[in-house]
């Protein structure tokens, strides 16, 4: 039973320090990256949809993204979506076929404030990682009645150590996105 309880721990914590390193993809570094416009939602005939939906998005140079959407259509509303984006800081041009988004170089001002965007995020995502352990903790407390408090204190040890496990990677995550914004 205790061991259930910790497997399906384990599970929900992975996949929170993912949606964390997921998140800190969206985080612009200086360089264009397609993962920075996976939460971009295009309002496409009234309906949010992602842009990876709508448009294939490929690396022209270091600092340009070339936005091809499948329906010409929704170009100018793919542009608009791009724009209204924030964190993002860019202004995308449109050709008629294709929204090209050039990077500008980011100043030493808007590399802390990622920085601090950043850090905020990380925080959010310990704060879950431990709230998945508050119930794990709750749902170990509700054995105790079948189970001795030996076996209890052993499984809130190992799910302790769990947490730290997790809590470490996403502060290695955060130390490898605050390395990659700072780098000039």
């Amino acid at each position: 039973m205790i061991a259930d309880v910790l497997a399906e721990t384990t599970t929900r914590m992975n996949r929170a320090v993912e949606a964390a390193k997921e998140d800190f993809s969206t985080v612009r570094t200086g360089r264009a990256n397609p993962q920075m416009f996976q939460k971009v939602l295009v309002d496409y005939y009234g309906t949010p949809t992602p842009i990876a939906q709508l448009a294939s998005l490929a690396n022209q140079e270091a600092r340009t993204l070339i936005i091809t959407p499948y329906d010409k259509s929704a170009l100018k509303a793919i542009e608009q979506a791009i724009r209204d984006m924030p964190n993002l800081g860019v202004n995308p041009t449109n050709d008629g076929n294709l929204v090209r988004v050039t990077m500008p170089e980011l100043t030493a001002e808007r590399r802390k404030e990622y920085v601090k965007l950043v850090k905020t995020k990380a925080e959010d995502a310990k704060v879950h990682v431990r709230g998945i352990r508050r119930k794990a903790k709750d749902e170990l407390d509700a054995l105790k009645s079948e189970l001795g408090e030996d076996e209890i204190a052993r499984g809130e040890k190992e799910l302790d150590g769990l947490t730290r496990q997790h809590v470490d990677l996403i502060d290695d995550a955060l130390k490898r996105k605050e390395a990659e914004l700072l780098e000039v």
